[in-house]
């Protein structure tokens, strides 16, 4: 009798366990299928830098609700260590690109160039704190918030570091720097230019091998 108790045990044992890997395959599956579906999810992964962009300028209401996206991000003991200018200012735009194609004339001889920010009609331009050792996140975290925001309106961006530098390193760009008004104390860390996408771009391929669970 002992016997039969302890082998009826067993097979519950084994068909609750059964039930419960069922359970997970069935509980995974459906998650993933949950996620295909989300539109947040969809809009990460479908989302490409643009570097081909329509003349047609981005409504500074649209702006608005992107910025307003922007400043909503986390940020470290809510510092919001960041200050951000938008230029919208075609005179700014090409201004600063003259000085650029003085400094990089092998860019101009592209019949295709209009502005050293892909020819994008709005940038923006995002300084960090430097005072604060986290602020660079920050406004990681403020412009992954804005492109995606974008990208839901079908408006497309590009994170741009170069253009960035040449303006805190060329003397030239000194004026355009300087009408940005970047108060004491932050540095400008790189600008993000906005448009509406004339290109589809192929996503590039990504190395999941980078991600690991630690058991």
């Amino acid at each position: 009798m002992k016997n039969i108790k302890l082998m009826l045990a067993g097979i519950s044992l084994l068909l609750f366990c059964g039930c419960g890997t069922q359970m997970q395959k069935e509980n995974e599956t459906t998650s993933i299928k949950e996620n295909k579906e989300n539109t947040i999810v969809e809009n990460m992964m479908s989302r490409r830098s643009i570097r081909k962009y329509k003349p047609q300028p981005v409504g500074r209401d649209t702006m608005q609700v992107i910025l307003n996206c922007g400043i909503n991000a986390p940020n470290g003991q809510n510092k919001q260590s960041w200050e951000i200018r938008v230029v919208d200012n075609p005179e700014f735009i090409n201004g600063i690109t003259e000085v650029f194609k003085k400094q990089n004339p092998k860019a101009a001889e592209d019949p295709n160039f209009l502005n050293m920010f892909r020819n994008a009609p709005t940038v923006v331009f995002i300084a960090n704190d430097k005072s604060y050792d986290m602020s660079q996140i920050d406004c990681g975290l403020l412009g992954e918030n804005m492109i995606l925001a974008a990208w839901s309106m079908g408006i497309g961006s590009c994170c741009l570091g170069s253009s960035a530098r040449f303006m805190t390193s060329t003397p030239e760009a000194a004026e355009y720097l300087k009408k940005l008004d970047i108060p004491e104390g932050y540095e400008l860390l790189y600008c993000i230019a906005f448009g509406y996408p004339d290109e589809t771009p192929e996503a590039k391929p990504r190395n999941a091998e980078k991600i690991r669970f630690i058991d």
